[in-house]
């Protein structure tokens, strides 16, 4: 047993040898094809994220108790508990920087006598730490988020972040205050503590500036190999491609190499800009971001797509957005989903509409959790 909270924590599932994980995983994708009566193509396997452990590129950190009369903990919470939190200096989802950060923010608060936001009672301030990291460029960005009211000043921790002996760079310290009584993180306001409101990672040879909540693969390593399945499967040979649910415009300019145009749409504005300035920075011309919901913005789109590139939320793609994927009848798509029982429900409906599953690959970007990745190529009858 790597960390002494498994079982009690929900940051893992496992904690088993990762090839017995992985397989485990697999099977259960595979058996969800099986299940719904669908063929997956030529399927070409599970490709193992390239680190177990220590991989993750944002966590979320929660404030709370390690147990009745513990004290301040900052952590992951613990299964079936809205207060009690594993400390976060043990955590292995995570880098040494990551602990580094997480344990001088919880004794600083610790020692300023600060309470963590009591969800019933309303009362205390502090909620999350959010620490993102460039896994490629080593760059982080603290984000202290709490409710309104608290005493701690927090320039001297930014400070005192600054100080510290880390394998990155600090890019930044921003204070969220999140007024909502949800334990969603819901950014009313935002303030700059030192450095920057960003931090920059790398995928594939391209650049990318990440804001404090644009969404980002958590698993920058993975993600490098998820985005060469998807863009082998597109093979785009100069057609037009429309890149839905963008986020910050990652696939859309991995597959621009190749593609004549690609058109991503995004509901997000903030992506929608971050994808803007990125594609302007790695100098590619023939990216166009459009900033609204998928089911009402590829109607403003007057090319027809050669390719479509689906990277929908977890929950999929909702039934009137896809029929209208349906009915702009591209030759291929290439669909990209988090969550496989997900996939195989989109899928019945492409199938049943005159699409075939050409391949399937499966790509974990969620070591010692359930969750993996899958990539499937669909083509017109």
């Amino acid at each position: 047993m790597i960390c002494g909270h498994f079982g009690r924590c929900g940051g893992c599932t496992y904690d088993i040898p990762y090839g017995e994980e992985l397989n485990i995983k697999e099977g259960g994708a595979r058996r969800l094809f099986e299940e719904a009566g669908l063929d997956m193509g030529d399927y070409l396997g599970a490709t193992p994220a390239p680190s177990p452990l220590e991989y993750r590129n944002k966590m979320e950190f929660a404030f709370g108790d390690s147990g009745k009369d513990s004290g301040l903990c900052l952590g992951v919470r613990k299964r079936r508990s809205f207060y009690e939190v594993a400390d976060a200096r043990t955590c292995m989802l995570v880098d040494a920087d990551f602990r580094r950060i997480a344990a001088l923010a919880a004794d600083y608060f610790a020692d300023a006598g600060e309470k963590f936001f009591h969800r019933r009672t309303h009362t205390g301030a502090l909620r999350h730490l959010i620490v993102r990291k460039g896994f490629f460029t080593g760059e982080i960005l603290v984000n202290v988020v709490t409710a309104p009211g608290l005493a701690a000043p927090l320039q001297p921790l930014a400070d005192e972040m600054a100080r510290l002996e880390l394998d990155g760079s600090l890019a930044g310290v921003l204070h969220t205050v999140n007024t909502s009584v949800a334990d969603a993180i819901v950014p009313d306001s935002v303030r700059t503590l030192r450095g920057d409101a960003f931090f920059h990672d790398r995928l594939l040879g391209l650049n990318f500036k990440i804001s404090a909540f644009s969404f980002f693969q958590t698993n920058s390593a993975a993600a490098e190999l998820l985005y060469e399945t998807a863009s082998q499967f597109a093979d785009c040979r100069g057609g037009v491609v429309f890149d839905l649910y963008c986020g910050t415009g990652t696939i859309s300019q991995i597959v621009a190499r190749n593609a004549s145009r690609v058109i991503g749409i995004e509901s997000v504005p903030e992506a929608v800009d971050s994808a803007r300035e990125n594609a302007a920075a790695n100098g590619i011309s023939n990216c166009g971001f459009i900033s609204g919901d998928v089911l009402k913005a590829i109607d403003e789109v007057s090319e027809r797509p050669d390719i479509i590139i689906l990277d929908p939320p977890r929950s999929g793609v909702v039934p009137k957005a896809l029929a209208k994927i349906i009915a702009a009848r591209p030759p291929r798509i290439v669909y990209v989903s988090c969550k496989p029982s997900s996939l195989v429900r989109d899928l019945q409906t492409l199938t049943s509409q005159g699409y075939s599953v050409k391949a399937t690959k499966l790509v974990d970007l969620f070591p010692r959790t359930a969750h993996i990745e899958s990539v499937c190529l669909l083509e017109a009858n």
